[in-house]
């Protein structure tokens, strides 16, 4: 066979120099026949090694009924049923070349996202504990959004994976933005639509912007691949070398690297910044209602004498005063706020650890005084049963009944006369 470097000499002093085939050929020292041949191809000699036999060919009319009637059969199960004994590697390169005429295949196109079309939602679970207070540290999430015209992300730490939790994660980033994009993308997250369907709250939410909450296909890891690429992005590049000293710290170091490093970073996929592309992007996004959606975890209970009130697994304090009536329990990622009848009864910070009781001095001031307060009417109540008064104020005395059977001469206690009574 020529080689590579024999058929561009040949082509060249043909064509170049001019020379006959013959001379080729002598100066060259190969045959005739091999410089006509070189000369009437355009394409370079290729070395194509013959096809060689192997041990699979024996079986594959075997692997090839088995993957028609189980086509996900897994190699190790295909190699039982057809008694292979030698190398698994052949046999599963074999098997991983039939499997696409049984299995069939399912491309995926390549999405163009239009300015203001969709952001892509999130958790991500840095893995280090952060410190809550009060002697306890937490693996907490992370919400995670990112656009899909301009890739621009915004993230906030959030106290836990509940609804409303996640719903005042996300009010706050759109927020930070100004503006929501048309379809916000969640997968089966439980609090957002677990079974498929959106939760109360978080249509609520959407309602309110006017936007559409989207819930990827189960079992659809690509469909939110945007985001979740940025989460690894956030684990290897933000997390080394840092430290934390709570949540609040957090989200001001993750906050201002997002701003002033991942969202500046060449991205080859849209050949630009997600800065540079944030104007258009948002400027075709739905403009943010004046007033707050419904966020954050709420409760109406009746207060009990014990007069607190349950968010997550901590205790929080309530006005006593308002024990026996019904109370609307608000509780954002900061504050534990609880009202009874438009009248705010108590106001907390929130707290992102677990198992803490929260009190207010002033609450345990008033469960005092309306404790004391009870306690002296109950005695005066236990006073009047005992004793009886004139209209002046003045006591009328109580007499015992023995006085008034002595004053009647009657004897309730008189022993029977057993005189003239026989016994047998």
């Amino acid at each position: 066979m020529i080689t590579l470097e024999n058929w561009a000499e040949i082509r060249r002093l043909y064509k170049s120099e001019g020379l006959s085939q013959s001379a080729i050929a002598r100066e060259l020292g190969i045959a005739r026949n091999t410089v006509a041949s070189a000369l009437k191809t355009d394409t370079p000699p290729r070395y194509v090694r013959p096809p060689k036999g192997s041990l699979v060919d024996a079986v594959e009319p075997q692997i090839r009924l088995l993957l028609k009637e189980h086509p996900k059969m897994p190699a190790t199960v295909i190699a039982e049923r057809v008694g292979w004994q030698h190398s698994m590697t052949i046999l599963k390169e074999r098997v991983r070349e039939l499997r696409p005429l049984f299995v069939g295949v399912d491309p995926t196109d390549r999405v163009v996202y239009e300015p203001g079309q969709v952001a892509q939602c999130d958790l991500w679970f840095p893995p280090l504990l952060i410190p809550v207070g009060g002697g306890q540290a937490q693996i907490l999430p992370v919400l995670a959004m990112t656009c899909g015209y301009s890739r621009i992300t915004g993230g906030a730490m959030i106290p836990s994976r509940q609804g409303g939790d996640i719903l005042a994660g996300m009010w706050a980033i759109l927020g930070a933005w100004g503006a929501s994009p048309r379809t916000l993308v969640w997968d089966r997250e439980a609090a957002i639509g677990g079974t498929g369907k959106l939760t109360v709250p978080a249509a609520t939410f959407a309602g309110t912007l006017g936007v559409r909450i989207k819930l990827a296909p189960p079992r659809d890891p690509e469909f939110k691949g945007l985001v979740e690429r940025r989460n690894g992005f956030f684990e290897t590049s933000f997390l080394p070398g840092r430290t934390f000293t709570g949540p609040g710290d957090f989200n001001d170091q993750f906050t201002d690297w997002i701003d002033q490093k991942a969202n500046r970073r060449h991205l080859r996929a849209i050949g630009a910044t997600p800065r540079e592309r944030w104007d258009d992007d948002k400027s075709a996004m739905v403009a943010l209602a004046p007033f707050s959606p419904p966020v954050g975890l709420t409760n109406r209970i009746r207060l009990g004498r014990d007069y607190y009130v349950r968010i997550g697994s901590n205790d929080y304090s309530v006005d006593p005063s308002a024990v026996g009536r019904f109370v609307e329990v608000v509780a954002t990622p900061d504050v534990v706020a609880v009202t009874c009848e438009d009248r705010i009864v108590a106001t907390h910070a929130r707290h992102w650890g677990s198992g803490a009781t929260i009190t207010d001095p002033d609450h345990v001031a008033t469960a005092k005084e309306l404790r004391g307060s009870f306690n002296a009417a109950r005695a005066a109540a236990a006073a009047r049963k005992t004793s009886r008064a004139h209209g002046d104020g003045h006591v009328v005395a109580l007499r015992a009944l023995p006085d008034y059977d002595d004053l009647f001469g009657v004897d309730f206690h008189h022993a029977p006369d057993l005189q003239g009574v026989h016994t047998s």
